[in-house]
């Protein structure tokens, strides 16, 4: 299309350190680098925010300056016309006609990428027909279950002119749940290595939020059965709690209680994925959900091996167990430990499935992925 499309990508917030937002700016610069205009809209602001970086070369928006409530007939309110829930609807509806205002500029062509299906209620309150809508999932279909989110999906993602999950086998679950909009487009790998994971040095490394789902009690229970085995070796994870930090008061008692303390270290969130993961010979990830996890694309594009809980189609989508990696049954902290010693013990194991790794990583080349956008965005066309 000659100038580019209006491409808006919404999602419930684009500040907070997490694979969706990680994406979602990724997305941004990746569009406007092929000529289109391109704006990045969240919800609400959090209450913590990470640094994704300044000088956008796109426009970001935020409808809320703080959290608008649960829903649309908020949750706990027995009397919708009582003041707070008039108040809580009155600051939603305001929100949509915000969005419904940026909408409307966009040209013919014009495209609204909706991340997460809480979005998805403002969108369908402000989308102009002109524009076409493909709604998204970045969880597993099973993801989507457990959490409770699966019967939203499918009743707000329904009508949207393309549903996209992140794997084919997510896709062919929705679509058995009469979701025929439902197709499939990878994340693409985000990150251009200047340097590679030398992998001498004696350190397991994790970089992900310190969040339940995330799975990094479970990364302790396992490292437990490790670190007396092996005392010359460090657990070192990357990351902080979203919220307000009880999962990471947790994970601290629990490291604690493991007698751990001298063999963990908790530095925080970083920006300098580069370093922290080079600085590693192992990538661990323990999740009890994923979709299609960006921390396993970083970790291959590095060349770390890494060990990883079959916790998504997503993760057997990345890792080919034995070959560039290490797919555990998801759960199994017993042979998780065991997949990590095996890795700690082989140096020429780890530099075979490091190199496999980054090869096998290129599959997800930014090129490579964004075709794959430019295709449905002419076919929705």
């Amino acid at each position: 299309m000659d100038g580019g499309r209006d491409l808006f990508l919404v999602c419930n917030n684009v500040e907070v350190l997490g694979g969706v937002q990680t994406w979602a700016h990724f997305m941004a610069r990746l569009f406007t680098g092929r000529g289109h205009r391109v704006h990045v809209v969240g919800i609400m602001h959090p209450k913590r925010t990470h640094d994704h970086g300044a000088d956008f070369p796109y426009a970001t928006t935020v409808l809320h300056p703080h959290f608008p409530g649960g829903g649309w007939k908020p949750k706990g309110l027995r009397d919708l016309t009582s003041p707070r829930a008039r108040r809580l609807r009155s600051e939603r509806l305001r929100g949509a006609a915000g969005l419904a205002a940026l909408l409307r500029t966009a040209r013919p062509g014009g495209m609204v990428i909706v991340a997460e299906v809480w979005a998805m209620e403002w969108v369908r309150r402000a989308a102009p027909g002109h524009l076409k809508v493909i709604g998204m999932v970045h969880e597993s279909h099973a993801a989507c279950r457990l959490a409770g989110r699966h019967d939203r999906v499918l009743r707000h993602f329904a009508d949207a002119d393309r549903f996209l999950t992140l794997t084919l086998a997510d896709a062919d679950a929705f679509a058995r749940d009469g979701m025929a909009n439902a197709d499939f487009i990878p994340n693409a790998l985000h990150v251009v290595p200047a340097r590679h994971a030398e992998l001498d040095a004696p350190v397991v490394v994790r970089l992900g939020r310190l969040d339940y789902d995330k799975g990094q009690d479970l990364l302790l229970d396992a490292w437990s059965k490790v670190a007396p085995r092996r005392p010359g070796w460090t657990l070192r994870v990357h990351g902080s709690d979203k919220c307000d930090g009880k999962e990471e008061r947790r994970l601290a008692r629990m490291t604690e209680e493991l007698g751990l303390t001298g063999s963990v270290q908790w530095p925080g969130p970083t920006r300098d994925i580069e370093t922290a993961l080079c600085a590693g010979s192992v990538f661990a990830l323990t999740s009890r959900e994923e979709g299609f996890p960006m921390a396993i694309l970083e970790a291959m594009a590095y060349g770390l091996p890494c060990v990883a809980f079959d916790c998504a189609p997503g993760i057997g989508e990345l890792i080919t167990h034995g070959v560039d990696g290490l797919v555990v049954p998801a759960g199994n902290t017993t042979e998780f430990a065991a997949c990590l010693l095996r890795l700690m013990d082989d140096a020429e194991l780890r530099r075979k499935m490091g190199r496999a790794a980054r090869a096998s990583v290129q599959r997800f080349a930014p090129d490579a992925v964004a075709g794959r956008w430019e295709e449905l965005f002419a076919f929705l066309s």
